[in-house]
């Protein structure tokens, strides 16, 4: 597996708190490069397409192409060959052609460009050029990238709106270069502030209000009238103020999960992220918060890549997802967790084959979020099993309810 870690230790407080990993079993793998099937060909063709034809960043460099999230979570809930063509249609119509870069990057001077979101042409040249010195394993490149360095590029995959540990996410289960040059190029252009609060463990400290579960910690961030009035309206723009004006707070925070049982831990973190975005809403309010979307499919990605990554940065990445989620809630105004709502919901006798016709044939089919929602909630249950039927409930009561994202800049 990945070894080039050499140069990161784990923050002293954690050293000696029980295990490390995060021990489950990976996903099945698509490896669209070369299945016979029809559907994964036209997939793997569609994907090279975007790869070759759209820029990974647009509207003055602030979208995300997710037309490989769209496309692979379609394809893996079954969706034929005229569906997955009109997704591309429909999303590659907002997209925008590449334009050149002020210059070029090197391997002498990539770094110096990190957070630069107008080369990012030059960063997917860049590592296409590299994986070519790779032999064309992507894995390898992968591994040179994201782990070797003092302040390794994984530490900051929560960067634009997580975009970049969602993008990997996809690379590892579809099996795809494309898509993991682009995962590259998307975290060294987005990458910003909040790599510093990994890179540097001296922001790992203990405190003095712990607790083992996620929820119980944003029940009390939500509770806590510290944060009143630091932003005057949602948007995750607002997400660099929020640190600057409460930095000391939000690692309090950050830092009282007390992580001792990480298998059962990343569980339960995957519960509070399907709350986030199905528990937040209520019967008679069909808005769904788009930035609340991402802890989701964020926590999604972490779990596809979990088991090929090397285990001293398992709970790394964790943290990390845990930093984005908190930060993103708190920019999203604290909305009222409502578990209940959830727990309760009548499904009506409808199972996950309702779900899965939801995310290929609904009106809502082409919305890239709601179909990597519905993924994500999905493969929580697959991975976890669903006796309760948590998962599917949260998923269907989303899919019925569903009528807009909302949660925009004000």
């Amino acid at each position: 597996m990945l070894s080039l870690y050499t140069y990161f230790s784990i923050p002293s407080f954690f050293k000696n708190n029980g295990p490390k990993t995060i021990d489950i079993p990976p996903v099945q793998i698509y490896n669209i490069e070369t299945e016979k099937d029809r559907r994964a060909r036209v997939v793997k063709h569609l994907l090279k397409l975007n790869h070759a034809s759209h820029a990974i960043l647009y509207h003055n460099l602030e979208y995300h192409n997710h037309l490989p999230h769209i496309l692979g979570s379609a394809y893996l809930f079954g969706s034929n060959v005229i569906c997955l063509e009109k997704i591309y249609d429909e999303e590659a119509c907002q997209l925008e052609k590449w334009r050149d870069s002020p210059g070029e990057v090197s391997s002498h001077d990539w770094r110096d460009f990190l957070g630069d979101r107008r080369y990012q042409r030059a960063f997917v040249d860049f590592f296409e050029d590299e994986l070519v010195n790779k032999d064309y394993d992507w894995r390898k490149m992968i591994d040179e990238y994201l782990f070797h360095a003092e302040t390794p590029l994984i530490n900051n995959v929560i960067s634009g709106l997580a975009h970049p540990l969602i993008h990997l996410g996809y690379a590892f289960e579809l099996n795809s270069k494309e898509l993991a040059v682009e995962a590259l190029s998307l975290a060294a252009t987005c990458y910003n502030f909040l790599h510093k609060y990994i890179d540097d463990s001296a922001y790992s400290r203990p405190v003095s209000k712990m607790s083992k579960s996620p929820l119980e910690i944003l029940e009390r961030v939500h509770n806590d009238s510290r944060f009143d009035n630091v932003c005057d309206g949602p948007g995750s723009d607002k997400m660099e103020t929020l640190f600057q004006q409460k930095e000391s707070l939000i690692l309090d925070y950050w830092n009282s999960w007390d992580i001792t049982n990480p298998v059962q831990q990343f569980r339960d973190s995957q519960w509070a992220a399907a709350g986030l975005l199905s528990a937040t809403v209520g019967c008679d309010d069909p808005s769904y918060d788009f930035f609340l979307v991402h802890a989701l499919t964020g926590s999604h990605a972490v779990r596809i890549i979990l088991p090929f990554i090397p285990a001293a940065y398992h709970l790394l990445l964790l943290r990390q997802w845990w930093l984005f989620t908190l930060a993103v809630y708190i920019t999203q105004m604290r909305p009222v967790i409502a578990m209940n709502s959830i727990t309760e919901y009548d499904i009506e006798g409808r199972d996950w084959t309702w779900v899965d016709l939801a995310a290929i044939q609904s009106k809502w089919s082409c919305d890239a979020h709601f179909v990597k929602a519905l993924r994500a909630l999905k493969e929580a249950a697959q991975t976890w099993g669903d006796e309760d039927t948590f998962y599917l409930k949260a998923a269907i009561k989303f899919a019925d309810q569903f009528n807009h994202w909302f949660g925009f800049r004000s």
